[in-house]
């Protein structure tokens, strides 16, 4: 059985073992199988070294995970190194730990449209921060700014990549929230309230060309809804999972698997 796995804290809302189970089996690969691994930060080490030997081929990384993934490979890609996080952990037969960032690529594929010469603000100062605004400037987009609740961190992720840090969201013509602003399912939280936590007002989101959204929940989230209550083009997390999982998952089976599948298993799961 080659077994993978998604790592995160929390992950119980992971739909990526719906996602990749799906495609495991339409791709005929019955002894393949992808689960849910909530591991605290305290423990991420010392349980993601363990997973080789456990029987795990791979594991994708998540919320807190993706710089310590990154620290704890003994070989990781080009571009998982100048993005400085990794979503993508393959066990080696040795014990070696390969790490690969899928986020970036996702990212703009997702977006389904290129970047170049487009600004940008991004949201968040974390690892799928980093491989969006990496994703951005590699793609020719700019300028690309980054906000986030601690100043601090926005400027030094601006600083390491080459971007801008800002003290409030700017209007752009892209905005990508790489926040978890908006996970919960909490009915009790308005959309002025979530957006407040992101420094903005609805009218505010009405002023980019398109907004995108790594969140993802059964039905819009606040800042999508937002967006498209005012004309905005979206692109919503589900869509930037599959895209991110989907190249993950070749880069373990060396097969193309199957979007429209992934895409309904997505669409179905009640997890979030």
């Amino acid at each position: 059985m080659h077994r993978l796995g998604v790592l995160g804290w929390p992950v119980a809302h992971s739909r990526s073992p719906a996602i990749h189970n799906a495609a495991l089996a339409a791709m005929g690969l019955d002894d393949w199988h992808y689960q849910r691994l909530p591991v605290p930060p305290g423990l991420f080490e010392e349980t993601t070294r363990a997973l080789g030997g456990a029987g795990f081929y791979g594991a994708n990384v998540t919320i807190p995970h993706k710089a310590s993934a990154l620290a704890l490979a003994g070989e990781a890609s080009p571009t998982a190194r100048a993005i400085g996080a990794a979503n993508t952990l393959t066990f080696a037969p040795g014990g070696e730990i390969l790490a690969e960032n899928t986020d970036a690529p996702g990212l703009l594929a997702a977006l389904g449209f290129s970047p170049a010469g487009m600004s940008a603000q991004v949201l968040g100062a974390g690892g799928s921060a980093r491989a969006a605004v990496w994703a951005l400037l590699d793609a020719g987009a700019g300028p690309v700014w980054v906000w986030n609740r601690t100043p601090e961190r926005a400027e030094r992720l601006a600083a390491e990549l080459g971007a801008s840090a800002t003290a409030q969201p700017r209007p752009a013509d892209l905005l990508v929230n790489c926040t978890s602003v908006g996970l919960s399912v909490e009915r009790s939280a308005t959309e002025d309230r979530a957006l407040n936590q992101l420094r903005m007002t609805g009218d505010q989101v009405g002023e980019y060309s398109h907004v995108a959204d790594l969140v993802y929940r059964s039905g819009s989230t606040p800042l999508l809804a937002a967006a498209q209550m005012r004309g905005v083009g979206t692109t919503d997390g589900l869509e930037i999972l599959i895209a991110q999982g989907a190249l993950s998952l070749e880069s373990w089976t060396k097969h193309a698997p199957p979007l429209e599948v992934m895409r309904a298993a997505a669409r179905a799961d009640p997890a979030t």
